[in-house]
C-alpha cells in the first residue's frame, strides 16, 4: 500500500512539475502588451484621420449645396439677396463648426491618445 502510494504520488509530483513551464509566463509577455499599446495608440491615430477626412468630405459638399442653393435664390428674387446672403453665411458657419469639432477630436486622439495613454 505504502510503495503504490509512494509511486502515485511520484507520478502526480513529476507531472505537475512537467505541466508547470506550459503555464508559465513568456519572456515578451512585456513586449507584446507593450506592442498591443503601440497597436491601440496606431488604430486610435488612423480613425482619427479617417474621421477628419470624410468631415470634411462632407462638410465641403454641404456647403458647395448651400452655396449652390443660396446662388440660385439670389437669381431668382435679387430683391432678397441680402436675407439669402445672411442665411447663406450662417449654415455656411454652422457646417464648419461641425468640421472643426472633428478637428479638435481628432488632435485629440493624435496627441492625447486617451486610448492608449
Amino acid at each position: 500500500m505504502k510503495t503504490r502510494f509512494a509511486l502515485m504520488f511520484t507520478c502526480v509530483v513529476l507531472a505537475m512539475g512537467l505541466a508547470s513551464p506550459a503555464f508559465a509566463q513568456e519572456a515578451g509577455a512585456a513586449a507584446a502588451a507593450a506592442s498591443e499599446k503601440v497597436e491601440i495608440i496606431r488604430w486610435s491615430i488612423i480613425t482619427a484621420g479617417f474621421a477628419l477626412a470624410i468631415a470634411a468630405a462632407f462638410g465641403a459638399l454641404g456647403q458647395a449645396k448651400g452655396l449652390s442653393a443660396a446662388v440660385e435664390g439670389i437669381a431668382r428674387n435679387p430683391a432678397a439677396s441680402n436675407d439669402i446672403r445672411g442665411n447663406l453665411i450662417l449654415g455656411l458657419v454652422l457646417i464648419e463648426s461641425l468640421v472643426i469639432y472633428v478637428l479638435l477630436i481628432s488632435l485629440i486622439l493624435f496627441f492625447v491618445k486617451p486610448f492608449g495613454g
